[in-house]
């Protein structure tokens, strides 16, 4: 097929994230990537802005990552996990155990960042059942958050203004409290977190878990909230006698700041679910830490089996590039280069909040973010970036950028650009 032919079938056939069949949005074949540049079947160039949904930190086609891949490749490609173990496997448990809150100390790997939070909420239900406490099942969150498209994490995904509203009445039902709303510099109020504390005060005897992603709600909103809260959030859980399950799919490894976001409140989770970044993009791959505590108590009434297994849990190849990528960051001056972007970030995109259709301007980490007034005409912006030489992916109201960490400063200010000429464009075809 040309590529003429390749970009119809792919419309008549193929469905893409979050697209109609009907009147899909437009897309753009990619035949190769290297560093931080996408090159397209027709040789035009782009610039990443997006880490293909956050994942790529190392950027494309890295040579140790891809040797990686290619030494265990040689040894065995998969192998299945249930009553059989590999060094991959071992060494990068050891990894996270050793990187994470002590107390989280047992893992199980799952093929996505979906299926973790499902499998974190089967350990938070199994615990309470195992304790004689079968009426501990419900999960306490935040509105604006997003934890994954299968049926339990849509469950503790925003109800109304979340991406799965029309599954309300056929998803278990949860609670729900106000998103946090306070700025990282806002001096600290006891009524910040007055809502929170209330519905866990009032349904303590339901309530098995609360989930959050921690500093940064993502997909829900990018919006990024104090460590306060999440200080907050789990003196009260402690108080309450409620498990604490952090999401950090989206920010862990680097991407706020800090190696994990919940480091910036100084607590430990009770559960911890890790993914995207975890393999640097190569593979699909994640993991849910647990501590001791929820590992003993799941055991509390003799059983102690976790109800699941993913027929690719623990794959060697994706394993192997994880430990690879984990090791690469950490061997880096990850730091230095994330508080580079942030403030690289904060200057060039501060000129957008100077626009009428801009409701806010904000950063945190290797995170910038543009929000709109109103939900932005992706037909029109998304082929206008490609033009620009860039690769932004818009979604509702915000227009974004978390690039791989490794991105020159030249290449950060073409996509910076890149959004004010756009927002600036946009802006006078609203009038």
């Amino acid at each position: 097929m040309n590529i003429k032919q390749l970009c119809q079938y792919d419309k008549q056939h193929i469905w893409h994230p979050y697209t109609s069949m009907l009147n899909p949005s437009p897309v753009f074949p990619v035949a190769s990537a290297e560093g931080v540049i996408l090159t397209l079947e027709t040789g035009q160039r782009l610039i990443d802005g997006m880490s293909s949904w956050w994942t790529c930190i190392h950027g494309y086609n890295h040579p140790v990552l891809n040797q990686a891949i290619t030494d265990q490749l040689q040894k065995m490609s998969h192998v299945m996990f249930g009553g059989l173990t590999h060094r991959p496997a071992v060494e990068l448990a050891k990894k996270l155990i050793d990187l994470s809150a002590d107390n989280l100390q047992h893992v199980f790997f799952a093929d996505s960042g979906s299926v973790a939070v499902e499998v974190s909420i089967k350990m938070a239900l199994q615990y309470w059942v195992a304790q004689n406490k079968a009426e501990k099942h419900k999960l306490l969150t935040v509105r604006n958050g997003y934890h994954g498209d299968t049926f339990g994490a849509m469950s503790v995904c925003d109800p109304i203004n979340g991406m799965h509203e029309m599954f309300t009445h056929r998803l278990a039902e949860n609670i729900f409290v106000e998103a946090p709303n306070c700025k990282p510099n806002d001096q600290w109020r006891a009524e910040m977190i007055a809502d929170f504390e209330q519905a866990l005060q009032s349904n303590q005897e339901q309530i098995a878990a609360v989930i959050l992603e921690p500093i940064v709600q993502n997909a829900g909103g990018m919006r990024i909230y104090c460590a306060e809260y999440l200080r907050q959030v789990s003196r009260l859980c402690k108080q309450y006698h409620v498990l604490l399950i952090l999401d950090e799919i989206a920010t862990g490894f680097g991407r706020t700041g800090s190696l994990f976001a919940y480091q910036q409140a100084d607590i430990e989770p009770d559960i911890l679910v890790l993914g995207k970044t975890l393999t640097g993009g190569y593979m699909t791959l994640a993991a849910t830490l647990a501590s001791t505590k929820v590992a003993k108590g799941i055991n509390a009434d003799g059983s102690g089996i976790l109800m699941h297994g993913p027929t690719f849990m623990a794959n060697p190849l994706a394993c192997s590039v994880a430990n690879a990528s984990i090791d690469l960051l950490l061997q880096s001056n990850w730091q230095q280069n994330i508080a580079n972007i942030e403030q690289q970030l904060k200057t060039e995109l501060a000129p957008c909040a100077t626009l009428d259709i801009v409701k806010d301007v904000r950063c945190k980490g290797a995170i910038g973010i543009v929000e709109l007034h109103h939900p932005v005409d992706i037909f029109w912006m998304q082929p206008r970036f490609v033009e620009l030489g860039v690769w932004i992916r818009p979604f509702n109201k915000l227009v974004y950028l978390m690039p791989p960490y490794i991105i020159k400063k030249q290449e950060l200010t073409k996509l910076t650009q890149a959004i004010y000429q756009v927002m600036k464009e946009y802006a006078l075809r609203k009038k």
